[in-house]
């Protein structure tokens, strides 16, 4: 499904203030999941920055045990400590990777900012060798910046 039609669809899910944020995430988390073929599991994670560490908050996809991930370890601890998206097109070629399932194949993990400040992230997992664009990095910022619109 091209982002443009699931922009609106986004949107939708984010605006419904009679849900909870953390049930709106998960709505964001099923839908890009079961919209795009490639992006086999969808998470949110949030900072606490005191503890530098990552909380898994809302998904879409297999359970991982990674529901906590100390800033620096593995793709989305970098991007935690880095500020900057990390596309990795093939994760066996990284040696900081943590490893959720042997299906998995690339990452793609984005930072979410609320006013100034890296406070999560956005991490898609997929099945599939090399499937992420600059489109998907540039759909990924504006879910990013959308989500922190309602936090």
């Amino acid at each position: 499904m091209p982002f443009d039609v699931l922009k609106p669809k986004v949107n939708t899910i984010l605006a419904n203030d009679k849900e909870p944020v953390k049930q709106r995430l998960y709505e964001v988390c099923e839908l890009l999941q079961t919209s795009l073929g490639y992006y086999d599991w969808v998470g949110f994670y949030f900072a606490n920055h005191e503890q530098k560490t990552l909380h898994l908050e809302a998904f879409a996809g297999e359970p991982t045990d990674h529901i906590v991930i100390p800033f620096g370890k593995g793709i989305c601890g970098q991007v935690a400590e880095s500020n900057a998206n990390f596309v990795v097109a093939d994760v066996k070629a990284q040696n900081n990777y943590i490893a959720c399932n042997m299906y998995v194949k690339a990452e793609i993990v984005v930072p979410l900012f609320k006013s100034g400040k890296n406070i999560g992230q956005i991490d898609i997992d997929s099945h599939t060798e090399d499937p992420f664009s600059v489109e998907d990095e540039r759909f990924l910022e504006w879910i990013n910046q959308q989500v922190a619109e309602i936090l």
